[in-house]
């Protein structure tokens, strides 16, 4: 093997990894409300748990990156721990696919339709569709299907590659005395850790392995105690995830150690048992790429199956080495470490997005009750929802940005760019309860009365704003396109309360009714009121952007004012509704 064989390596290993985070990458986008539609099935059932693990990690073909999705769910308090045990023993199962997959270079036959199954005989065609697909495809759906082919293409080239460059090495007496030395169990597990552990991917070192075998040197004695280590090595990833997460995290990454662990330590210890007493032939046989994937899904397997009844045992095992102490650890809103899997944690970013809007539209009506009856402890907690909807604003934007700088889909930045403008509009809401308590304060400090009628036609706008709120944030929360088609002509019908109720205050000051002072307040009111309505608005016609696939939102209400029948109906019917005499 010369120095040219050396470069052919480094270059093969490049492509491979290069194609296999491609693969995964792309797979994972594609898969994206798939996935999370997976794990929001998730219950405490075992089984269950275990399929989820199973499942998301042949999709995006990495235990690894589904252990570090899950250390970052145990941190944002998405899963529980019990959970995230279950959810971590399938991924080491679906991981085995990705040796299936490569296995596949090792077909040797001289039949015409086993040859075609072999990945140097159909790569290429797929690398023609992909690059196809990616450069010319205006649909996102389809330039992701390219980007998959490409990656695999990729990936199958390097693995070929390697096979290649390492092919010299079979005529080498120290390469083959390298393996005989990995026959002895301890010294197999630790290189297959410390190699997987480097390149953070057990699928990545077990196709090394697979390349390696090529040659015919490396026996099944050699393969089995590495392919045992490169379990243990992939552990590396999810450890380094789990650094200044709070202590469940921490739990959820020495589980994945530990079951690796106990798992290799059982099954070692079987293995050489079964070596010195029985020494069978086959230890000695060249391993080869289909039998590396039987023996990498075996042990896989009977590890899952041996200590899945015992994940309670798992549990308690790490809150030994992990205790629980007096101080109650605080759950962080948004994880960074979820960045990683866009669809994962935009569907975070959802669910805290949703907080904000129940902030705001709680403290909106809040304060349209202050009217009727006062307390400092209802306009204090007012104040508190303000105070905790700025707060989630700014983290949303700034976790919103960072997500928006990753590679994530088409559908998955629309959905960004949504939560980005209707955050604002649901925090400006809370913004203008405040200002409704402040007015109402500055009444009662005043000692400033609205007259009567003043006071009836306020309760009917108050009414109005109460449910296009409501309206609006069912629409939201629920991706209500009905509830957000009512929306626009109830804020119509505001709009033109307000415009009434300002002329007749108007009259009210000219016959001596009503203050100039109780005006200004009068007319900040309306203001609030109105423009909370404008607030609302928004945020139900970003609701049916998304719906038409259409982020022109100006123009959407234009169309529905327009040329909408039920537009008409329902303005109709609003106006009669909140009409005032």
């Amino acid at each position: 093997m010369d120095i040219f064989d050396v470069l052919a390596l480094v270059g093969g290993l490049s492509l491979f990894l290069f194609g296999m985070n491609l693969m995964g990458d792309a797979l994972e986008r594609s898969a994206g409300n798939k996935l999370r539609s997976l794990l929001e099935k998730l219950t405490t059932s075992k089984i269950a748990g275990l399929f989820t693990g199973l499942a998301v990690t042949a999709v995006i073909q990495s235990s690894s990156a589904t252990t570090v999705m899950v250390v970052g769910f145990v941190n944002s308090g998405l899963m529980t721990l019990r959970q995230a045990i279950n959810v971590i023993m399938g991924a080491n199962v679906g991981t085995t696919v990705t040796a299936w997959l490569l296995s596949l270079g090792g077909i040797e036959s001289d039949n015409l339709f086993i040859q075609l199954l072999k990945p140097t005989s159909f790569t290429p065609v797929l690398a023609l569709i992909g690059i196809g697909l990616h450069m010319f495809s205006k649909s996102s759906k389809k330039k992701e299907i390219g980007t998959i082919f490409l990656g695999f293409a990729t990936l199958m080239f390097g693995m070929d590659a390697m096979s290649d460059a390492v092919s010299g090495l079979r005529d080498v007496p120290q390469f083959q005395e390298l393996f005989i030395m990995f026959k002895n169990p301890i010294l197999g597990v630790l290189a297959g850790a410390i190699l997987t552990a480097i390149i953070q991917s057990s699928s990545a070192s077990v196709g090394i392995l697979q390349a390696l075998a090529s040659t015919g040197q490396v026996s099944f004695g050699a393969a089995i105690p590495i392919i045992m280590g490169q379990n243990i090595g992939t552990c590396a990833t999810a450890l380094l995830s789990s650094v200044g997460t709070n202590k469940n995290a921490r739990r959820a990454a020495f589980v994945h150690l530990f079951f690796n662990i106990i798992g290799t330590v059982i099954l070692l210890t079987v293995f050489s048992i079964v070596t010195a007493i029985l020494k069978p032939v086959i230890l000695d046989e060249s391993a080869t790429y289909m039998g590396i994937a039987v023996c990498h899904s075996v042990f896989n397997v009977v590890c899952t199956a041996l200590l899945l009844p015992m994940s309670g045992l798992l549990e308690k095992l790490v809150y030994k080495l992990v205790p629980e102490d007096k101080k109650t650890e605080e759950t962080p809103l948004l994880d960074e470490r979820l960045l990683v899997t866009p669809p994962i944690a935009l569907e975070q970013c959802e669910h805290r997005a949703g907080d904000l809007a129940n902030f705001a539209a709680t403290a909106i009506r809040d304060s349209l009750s202050l009217f009727s009856e006062y307390t400092p402890a209802l306009a204090s907690s007012i104040r508190e929802r303000e105070e905790q909807s700025d707060e989630y604003e700014d983290l949303l934007n700034t976790y919103l940005v960072k997500l928006s700088s990753h590679n994530i889909s088409v559908q998955d930045s629309e959905e960004a760019a949504k939560l980005l403008k209707i955050i604002g509009d649901f925090e400006r809401i809370s913004d203008h309860s405040v200002n409704i308590v402040e007015s109402v304060e500055e009444m009662r400090e005043k000692q400033i009365a609205f007259t009567p009628a003043a006071m009836q036609e306020l309760s009917v706008i108050c009414e109005a704003v109460e449910e296009i709120t409501g309206l609006a944030l069912d629409a939201f929360l629920h991706n209500d396109v009905t509830a957000a088609a009512q929306v626009e002509p109830l804020e119509e019908v505001i709009d033109n309360l307000r415009e009434k109720l300002r002329s007749r205050h108007i009259q009210r000051l000219q016959q001596g009714e009503c203050t100039i002072i109780a005006g200004f307040i009068w007319s900040d009111l309306l203001t609030n009121l109105e423009r909370t309505a404008d607030h609302c608005s928004n945020i139900a016609g970003c609701v049916i952007d998304m719906a038409q696939e259409n982020l022109n939102l100006h123009e959407s209400l234009r169309e529905m004012r327009s040329s909408s029948e039920d537009f008409k109906k329902s303005y109709q019917s609003y106006s009669k509704k909140y009409s005032i005499a």
